[in-house]
């Protein structure tokens, strides 16, 4: 399948037309219109510095059901012991600084680039995308962000400083069962193993119709 180039027109072609990784158009810009258009329809941006502006719709889509989020062991102690505290919108900018420049294994870049935060924070301006910070000692030790869209919450990153710290933002966003859905875009064993499960596309996009 033939790869769409966007230009200033307000639009994405359907979801079917990615190719087998997921890649759907390339171009366009990261306003918010056109931001809160491609998450509405099963699209996110994902590319590096430098690099032209990439939309992607994987099928199949990892997704986590909040009434399936699996919780070890280790992280009922961390809960019981009360080490972390959890807020929610108290710096989102912050959250996505270190989201950007925390070291992860195996990637050298950041696909957070400047031009993502700025056009992130104008949807957090405009109560679209929210985040969760993850405390210990008055120190932001972890968090995610993401982009609410009423019953889907489309999960974008998570940092953590300490161990647990992201995974404990992460159960605390399930447990509020303000979602039917958790977007978390594409697979990762870390993700499987607090419960996430793949799912076709198309019925990932009728969670979206909701």
């Amino acid at each position: 399948m033939s790869i769409y180039f966007l230009n200033e027109d307000l639009f994405f072609p359907s979801v079917e037309n990615a190719n087998n990784e997921g890649l759907l158009a390339v171009g366009g810009d990261l306003l918010p219109e056109r931001l809160l258009l491609a998450y509405k329809s099963g699209i996110f941006p994902w590319f590096n510095e430098g690099s032209q502006i990439l939309w992607w719709s994987p099928n199949p889509r990892m997704v986590l059901f909040p009434e399936e989020v699996k919780i070890s062991k280790s992280m009922r102690k961390v809960f019981k012991a009360n080490q972390f505290k959890l807020t929610k919108n108290y710096c989102f900018k912050d959250v996505l600084i270190k989201c950007a420049t925390v070291k992860r294994n195996g990637q050298e870049d950041t696909w957070i680039t400047e031009s993502m935060i700025n056009a992130y924070v104008k949807l957090h301006e405009l109560g679209k995308a929210v985040s969760y910070e993850v405390w210990e000692n008055e120190e932001l030790v972890g968090g995610l962000y993401g982009i609410d869209l009423g019953t889907v919450f489309c999960g974008e990153s998570m940092f953590s400083n300490v161990s647990n710290a992201s995974k404990y933002a992460f159960i605390k966003l399930a447990q509020e069962n303000r979602y039917k859905l958790i977007d978390c875009q594409m697979y990762t064993p870390h993700l499987e193993s607090l419960g996430a499960r793949e799912i076709k596309r198309i019925d990932f996009l009728e969670y979206l119709k909701d």
